[in-house]
């Protein structure tokens, strides 16, 4: 093995049916959005895809796509496969990946009794048993034969377009609770039939789908299946009944790759797309058993928070599995391969795992992510580019956007200053100390790693001064100076028994017993959690209705953090203006005028954070170049602090 390759395992080439990977990573699925209104791709997603290849993975899988625009969509912004019209623009996606040598499959998936009834033509949607999901799509229709034979069609005639349009594969979406994982599951398979009951009758319909998917990809397309290897839920289908699936469809496939959890419920969801508040690799032991069965001969893949190169590669040298499928990690640097076969794993941006990937749920975004800002875009603003002309530039605040902008700036050429009163990394010092953000402070280590390799001139300690900046003779100026708590002006605010989140979250205030946060932001909501795990007995109050508490995190993670705030027993009032705090507590009143005193050891102040615009106006006019960026602009997020620095950067 090469001296500079570390990594015995998940760089060796795999043979699958009749294709060798490259190696043992394929690029996991995750929808983008970058579609037209029609379905088809647009450049981005292109782009997108010819970057994933070049990351060096061996396989590529476009997220979810419907089989069925009739009964089987549950999400707008997907490619649609299901037409010959559309054949010329898929061609371009197997293009792009075949450039850089990867394989490209596509996740097709049928939503069964999860359709959205705004997007499908049929009244009704498809499933085994009628088993609506609360609130969503409540006309079901039980399936019979002849649904099943039209599904069957529908799933044929899309691999067979895809092979046409020179893909390599196809992933079938058996998993969190899909159409077929429905037949699957006796938690939605309630049939009396021969397609329900006995773990042979439900595997009834799936079986005969992959059959009819092997027959008509012949011997050299490849058929991957994606299926949960515990749905988690006591009432559905667990790995022992998986193994067994597997034993039985394995003929009619090439490989599996195994996930676990639920979509369509919120509390095995966490398993299926795992967020930070979860342990890494949760998925793997479900591998494991797959993999360690003696009649299991086919390949397997294992996905959900597979967060480096090392953790693959141990997860296949301790034989969980063959192959390992990651996105978030990859998204955060598509470099994650090349710099650790090089020997450079500690350059390695690390993830997250917040899912700012995911467009934080909101309508039309597409993926993006918090610390990666030139991720899936175009143009001067897909990567880092010399400048035109060298310049010196002053970046006062080594924080996220700060530090952001030092790094662009050196990747561009210029001779970069940065003044910084504290350390590197500003407020992420104080936040990633929490007991589930292993994650933001493996970031923050690699952030001053990173920035002190950069080449910028670091004056730490040092607190800027416009006669400072101006002795520097800069060309320009970045003001990156950040945001400090708001004080609001209650009664007893200002008390003994009252910290700021910071300082509790960073460990500077130890406080116990019981507790009110006041403010139910995510600041907020997370102290609340991380205290309520240390054992204290914790109240979060906000003049914001209960249902908007945490919001601004994406969808996924915020459902997490709230069922782990009811799971610690963590009471939230919502509604609620605080009138003042004093030794016994918290004194609110409810939307209804009536007052209660919530006994308090200590209280927490959460009530956000404002823009240090008095120190903005120091410099904002001092040079004709000068920039505003991240909180001291508009205080926003992590994502948001690395877009403005990374945008005014890559044009200065």
């Amino acid at each position: 093995m090469a001296t500079f390759n570390n990594y015995k395992h998940v760089f060796e080439p795999l043979k699958v049916g009749h294709t060798t990977f490259r190696n043992r990573i394929e690029f996991s699925p995750m929808v983008n959005n970058f579609v037209t209104s029609n379905g088809e791709p647009t450049q981005n997603f292109i782009d997108f895809i010819e970057s994933q290849a070049e990351s060096g993975v061996a396989l590529i899988t476009v997220g979810a796509t419907p089989v069925d625009h009739e009964s089987g969509v549950d999400f707008a912004s997907e490619l649609d496969v299901t037409d010959d019209k559309k054949v010329c623009s898929l061609v371009l996606l197997s293009e792009a990946a075949h450039r850089f040598d990867a394989k490209l499959s596509i996740e097709l998936v049928h939503a069964g009794r999860g359709a959205d009834p705004k997007l499908i033509k049929t009244p009704y949607a498809l499933a085994p048993s009628n088993v609506p999901i609360p609130g969503q799509i409540q006309l079901i229709k039980e399936m019979d034969e002849a649904d099943m034979a039209r599904v069957i069609a529908c799933y044929v005639d899309c691999l067979k377009r895809l092979k046409t349009c020179n893909f390599d594969a196809i992933t079938v979406h058996a998993a969190h609770g899909n159409l077929i994982a429905q037949f699957l599951s006796p938690m939605t398979n309630h049939r009396k039939d021969q397609y329900g009951g006995s773990l042979e009758n439900r595997s009834r319909f799936p079986l005969m789908l992959f059959k009819a998917l092997r027959e008509a990809a012949g011997p050299n397309f490849l058929i991957e299946m994606r299926i949960s290897g515990d749905e988690i839920v006591p009432e559905g289908m667990h790995i022992e009944e998986t193994v067994e699936f597997v034993k039985m469809v394995q003929d009619d496939i090439d490989w599996v790759n195994v996930s676990a959890g639920l979509i369509v419920d919120w509390k095995a969801q966490y398993y299926s797309m795992p967020p930070y508040f979860r342990q890494r690799g949760a998925n793997v032991p479900f591998a494991r058993a797959i993999k360690q069965c003696k009649d299991v001969h086919i390949p397997v893949s294992v996905v959900g928070s597979i967060v480096s190169a090392d953790m693959a590669e141990q997860i296949i040298a301790e034989g969980s599995a063959d192959m390992v499928a990651m996105a978030r990690a990859l998204l955060c640097d598509l470099d994650l391969i090349k710099k650790s076969y090089s020997g450079r794993p500690e350059d390695v941006r690390p993830c997250l795992r917040c899912y700012g990937c995911s467009s934080g749920g909101i309508v039309g975004g597409h993926v993006s992510c918090v610390v990666n800002p030139g991720l899936a875009r175009t143009v001067r603003w897909a990567e880092v580019r010399p400048a035109n002309k060298k310049k010196k530039v002053v970046v006062i605040g080594g924080g996220v956007a700060g530090s952001q902008a030092a790094i662009t700036l050196r990747k561009r050429g210029h001779d970069v200053v940065v003044f910084e009163k504290n350390k590197i990394g500003g407020l992420l010092n104080d936040i990633n100390k929490l007991p589930f953000k292993d994650d933001l402070l493996r970031h923050t280590e690699w952030l001053i790693r990173t920035v002190e390799k950069s080449g910028a001139d670091l004056r730490l300690g040092t607190c800027a001064t416009p006669e400072l900046v101006l002795s520097e003779n800069p060309d320009a100026l970045i003001i990156a100076v950040g945001a400090s708590p708001a004080r609001i002006p209650i009664p007893g605010i200002d008390g003994e028994n009252v910290h700021n989140v910071l300082d509790v979250d960073s460990g500077r205030k130890k406080i116990s017993g019981n507790i009110v946060v006041c403010g139910g932001g995510i600041s907020g909501c997370e102290c609340a959690l991380g205290l309520a795990m240390d054992g204290c007995k914790v109240t979060v109050v906000d003049q914001l209705p209960e249902d908007e508490f945490a919001s601004g995190m994406a969808r996924i993670t915020r459902r997490n953090l709230l069922f782990l705030l009811g799971e610690n027993n963590v009471r939230l009032i919502g509604s609620s203006k605080i009138k003042q705090i004093d030794a016994d507590g918290v004194t609110v009143t409810g939307g209804g005028g009536d007052s209660e005193t919530i006994s308090a050891d200590y209280v927490v102040d959460a009530l956000g954070m404002r823009s240090n615009l008095e120190t903005v106006e120091q410099f904002r006019t001092l040079i004709p170049e000068v920039y505003i960026v991240g909180d001291c602009k508009e205080v926003k997020n992590i994502k948001h602090a690395n877009l403005s620095a990374y945008n005014y950067s890559c044009v200065i």
